[in-house]
C-alpha cells in the first residue's frame, strides 16, 4: 500500500519510495559521475539509479577486461615491464573495449547534466511523492540514517552500506559481484596466509587480474552509500517540513521580516 503514490498527476517527481529502495533526483557534479565511469564503467550510471545501463556496462567491463587482459597489462606497466604489458594485451578484445569505455564516460556525464535540469524543474513543481511502501516481500519508508554507518558497513563488505539504506537493487548486485571477485582473486585465502606469516605464499596465490577490481568496487560502495544516506536525510527533512507546515501550521501564520518578535 502506497501513501501519496506517484500516479502521474505531476510532470516530474523528485523521488519515489518502493519496496526495492528510495530513488531520488538531486543535483550532482557531472565530472564526478564521469570520473566514476572512468574508474569502472557502469558505476556512474548506477549512482544515477540508471541500473539497466549500469549493470550492462559493469558486466561488459568485467568480461572484456579479462579477455583483453587489461588489468594484467596495467600491473606489468606499474612494475615497469612495458614490453610484457604490450605482449599480454589481446588486441582482438582491446579494440572492442575502447569505444564502449569512452561511451560510458560520455553518457554518464550527459545524463547527469540532463537529470540536473530535470531536478530544477521538479523543484519548481514541488509535487508530493510517496514516502511509504509495503509489499509481500519488503517494507520501505523515508527515514533518517547515519552516513558514517553506511561508510563503515560498506568498508567492511561492499553492498552492506546499500542494504543499510535500503538500496536493494544496488546492494544485491554489488554483494554478488564482491563474492565473485573474492573467490576468483583468492583474496581471503591470501589474507589467511598473511595472518599465519606466510607472506610469500600469500602473494603467490593472488590472482591480480581479479584483485585489481577491488579498489573501484570498494570505493564505489562507500561513496554511493554515504552520498545516498546524506541525500535521503535531506529529502526526509524537506518532506517532513512540508507535512508539518501543511497539517499543523496556522494558516494565519506569517514571518514578518525586519520586525522583532516580542
Amino acid at each position: 500500500m502506497n501513501n501519496y503514490s506517484n500516479d502521474n498527476t505531476a510532470r516530474r517527481y523528485k523521488a519515489h519510495v518502493s519496496i526495492l529502495g528510495t530513488t531520488q533526483i538531486h543535483l550532482r557534479n557531472p565530472y564526478i559521475i564521469a570520473w566514476w565511469s572512468a574508474a569502472f564503467p557502469g558505476f556512474g550510471h548506477m549512482i544515477l539509479s540508471k541500473y539497466l545501463r549500469g549493470f550492462t556496462l559493469f558486466i561488459w567491463e568485467v568480461v572484456i577486461n579479462l579477455k583483453a587482459h587489461v588489468n594484467l597489462a596495467m600491473i606489468y606497466s606499474f612494475q615497469g615491464n612495458i614490453d610484457l604489458a604490450k605482449d599480454v594485451l589481446d588486441t582482438r578484445w582491446l579494440l572492442i573495449y575502447i569505444p564502449v569505455y569512452l561511451f560510458g564516460i560520455w553518457d554518464s556525464y550527459r545524463t547527469t547534466v540532463d537529470m540536473n535540469n530535470v531536478y530544477v524543474l521538479s523543484e519548481r513543481e514541488d509535487h508530493r511523492f510517496n514516502t511509504f511502501s509495503i509489499g509481500a516481500l519488503e517494507i520501505n519508508y523515508l527515514d533518517k540514517r547515519e552516513p558514517i554507518l553506511s561508510f563503515i558497513w560498506s568498508f567492511l563488505m561492499p553492498g552492506l552500506g546499500q542494504l543499510y539504506i535500503h538500496r536493494i537493487v544496488t546492494a544485491f548486485f554489488v554483494i554478488i559481484w564482491s563474492v565473485v571477485f573474492f573467490y576468483y582473486s583468492y583474496a581471503l585465502e591470501a589474507i589467511s596466509l598473511l595472518f599465519l606469516g606466510e607472506v610469500q605464499q600469500a602473494t603467490s596465490v593472488l590472482k591480480p587480474e581479479w584483485l585489481l577490481f577491488f579498489p573501484s568496487l570498494y570505493g564505489f560502495s562507500v561513496y554511493d552509500s554515504y552520498i545516498n544516506t546524506v541525500e535521503n536525510n535531506r529529502l526526509f527533512e524537506k518532506e517532513q517540513r512540508t507535512f508539518l507546515k501543511e497539517n499543523y501550521q496556522n494558516t494565519d501564520f506569517r514571518i514578518l521580516k525586519g520586525h522583532k518578535v516580542k
